[in-house]
């Protein structure tokens, strides 16, 4: 598997679900066509953030923390993204997607606070 093919499964798993619970909630609230495609891309940010995470999780949480099964993905040989860039170069680039994510809201003010603390979460879980 690729990189790319990584990305592209994650995208469209865990940042599809993430986009549209973001984005559903913006049109429910009459968001413009603009603060849509904002929310969208913070929302596919934080998705990929939130699976690359949760693979470094899976390599460095014990069970106990995890609340399942720990180093699962390793055992089954699955690709990852720390089989891809290492522990340390994932939680980077999950940062990256994070920061990428919180330039999106900036034109929201505060109103964008919850999603900001949802972002900080995301890479600072340890479960």
């Amino acid at each position: 598997m690729t990189l790319e093919t990584l990305n592209y499964i994650h995208r469209h798993k865990t940042g599809a679900l993430l986009e549209s619970s973001v984005v559903c909630g913006a049109i429910l609230a009459g968001a413009a066509d603009s603060d849509l495609e904002c929310l969208s891309r913070y929302a596919q940010n934080i998705g990929l953030a939130f699976q690359i995470i949760d693979d470094v999780l899976d390599l460095t949480a014990t069970q106990a923390e995890l609340g399942k099964t720990a180093g699962k993905d390793l055992q089954s040989q699955k690709a990852t993204y720390p089989s891809f860039w290492g522990i340390d170069e994932s939680k980077r680039q999950a940062d990256q997607l994070i920061a990428a994510a919180k330039a999106e809201l900036q034109a929201f003010g505060s109103s964008a606070q919850p999603l900001l603390a949802l972002g900080d979460y995301i890479t600072a879980r340890k479960n």
